[in-house]
C-alpha cells in the first residue's frame, strides 16, 4: 500500500514550471519540461519523474553545464529528414520540437525522421513516441547517454543505457509503448534504489573483478569512476544472450551520433580533461510513420489491438493471474493516480522545499 503523501498534478506542474521559469527557462518551454517529468510519474516510471527534477535539471543549470534557453538550430533539412543542434539546451524541448518536426513531415510524406545533437537528458523516451501515437502514427526514438554498459565479454562501461523506444497506436484506450533501456536496468533506477535505501538486485551490475555488485550508492560512485558497468539486456556473456542487448545498445549509439556527427561513448562522460563538469552533448533520433499512408489508421489500430488482446488472452503460467502488454501497466497506474496526484517520498519532499526556498517561490506543500 502506498504510504507516501500525494501532491496534486496541478500543484506539482505549477511548482516545477515556476521553478524552471525562475532559473531562465521561458514559461511555455518550462511547462513542457514539467509535463515530460509528470508524464513519467503518471505512468509509474519514477526513475525519470519528479525525483530527477532537481539533480538532473535544476542543478545542472545552476552548475552551468546545461542552458535554460534552448537554441534549436536546424543544420540540414529535406522533405522527410532533418538534423538539428540543441546547443546544450533543455533536452525535453529538443525532443518535443524534433518529434513535432518528424510528425509534420510524416503527415505530408508518410514518414519523417529527425536526428539531434548537442542535447541533454530528454526525460522519458515514451513521451515522444506517444506524441506520434496521438496522431495515429508509429513513433520511434532513441538516445545515447553517458557510458554505463559493458560490451559482451567486457567489464568497462562503454555504451549508454540507450533506450530504443516504440509507440504504436491501437483501437484500445492506451497505445502500445515499449520504453526500456538496452541494459538490464538503467542508471535512473539505481539512483532511485539509492534514494530509498534499497540494494540493486544481483546480476544487474558487474564490477571490474567480474562479480555482481548490489550496493546502490557504491554502484553510482563506481559507475562514475568507471569501476562498474551495467550488464546489457540478457545478462553477462553469451549464455543468456547478453550480446543481443549489447547489439541493440550499439545500434542506438550509432543512430544517436552518426547521422548528426554528434558525440558518442566516452565523449559523453560529462567530465572534461581535468575532471571538471562539462555539458553532456547527447544525441537523439526521432521517427514518425503515418499509418494512414499504408492501409489506413483504423485498419492498423484494429489489427494491433487484436494482436495485443490475443496475447493477453493466451494461457497463463501456473500461479499467475494476468498477462500484460507494453503500456498497459502504465495506463493502469495512470487510472490509479489521475485523481490522487503524484506520490512523493521524503527525499523528493526535501528537494522540492530546497528548490522553493532557494528560488523564493510563493508555494506551500501540504506535507509541510
Amino acid at each position: 500500500m502506498e504510504t507516501r503523501p500525494y501532491l496534486s498534478w496541478e500543484l506539482v506542474g505549477e511548482f516545477m514550471t515556476s521553478a524552471f521559469e525562475k532559473i531562465g527557462v521561458p514559461r511555455d518551454e518550462a511547462a513542457i519540461c514539467a509535463e515530460v517529468l509528470m508524464e513519467s510519474d503518471r505512468r509509474g516510471i519514477e526513475s525519470h519523474g519528479c525525483n530527477r527534477f532537481k539533480p538532473i535539471y535544476i542543478d545542472r543549470i545552476h552548475t552551468g553545464i546545461q542552458k535554460p534557453v534552448t537554441e534549436f538550430e536546424i543544420l540540414k533539412e529535406t522533405p522527410t529528414t532533418a538534423v538539428v543542434d540543441g546547443h546544450d539546451g533543455m533536452g525535453m524541448i529538443v525532443g518535443y520540437k524534433a518529434m513535432n518536426m518528424a510528425i509534420e513531415k510524416a503527415k505530408k510524406y508518410g514518414m519523417g525522421m529527425v536526428a539531434a545533437r548537442n542535447s541533454t537528458h530528454y526525460g522519458i523516451a515514451g513521451y515522444y513516441t506517444t506524441m506520434a501515437t496521438k496522431e495515429n502514427m508509429i513513433g520511434i526514438t532513441g538516445t545515447n547517454a553517458r557510458p554505463s554498459i559493458a560490451p559482451t565479454f567486457g567489464v568497462e562501461n562503454m555504451l549508454g543505457t540507450n533506450p530504443l523506444t516504440f509507440g504504436l497506436p491501437t483501437d484500445e484506450e492506451f497505445p502500445f509503448v515499449l520504453d526500456c533501456a538496452t541494459s538490464i536496468t538503467q542508471r535512473g533506477k539505481i539512483e532511485y534504489y539509492a534514494r530509498v535505501g534499497e540494494a540493486t538486485p544481483a546480476g544487474m551490475v558487474v564490477g571490474h573483478d567480474g562479480k555482481a555488485m548490489t550496493d546502490s550508492v557504491k554502484i553510482l560512485e563506481d559507475l562514475v569512476k568507471e569501476n562498474a558497468a551495467l550488464a546489457p539486456l540478457g545478462g553477462i556473456g553469451e549464455e543468456l544472450a547478453g550480446y543481443k542487448g549489447y547489439g541493440y545498445a550499439t545500434v542506438v549509439e550509432i543512430l544517436s551520433a552518426a547521422l548528426q556527427a554528434g558525440s558518442y561513448m566516452k565523449m559523453l562522460t560529462g567530465l572534461g580533461e581535468h575532471g571538471e563538469k562539462v555539458p553532456y552533448r547527447l544525441g537523439h533520433f526521432f521517427i514518425a510513420i503515418d499509418t494512414e499512408a499504408f492501409l489506413g489508421a483504423e485498419s492498423f489500430k484494429k489489427t494491433t489491438g487484436d494482436i495485443l488482446r490475443e496475447l493477453r488472452a493466451s494461457t497463463l503460467a501456473p500461479g499467475e493471474s494476468r498477462i500484460y502488454t507494453a503500456g498497459e501497466k502504465e495506463y493502469l497506474t495512470w487510472l490509479e493516480r489521475k485523481d490522487k496526484g503524484v506520490p512523493v517520498g521524503e527525499a523528493v519532499q526535501k528537494e522540492f522545499i530546497t528548490v522553493r526556498n532557494d528560488l523564493n517561490l510563493d508555494i506551500r506543500f501540504p506535507f509541510e
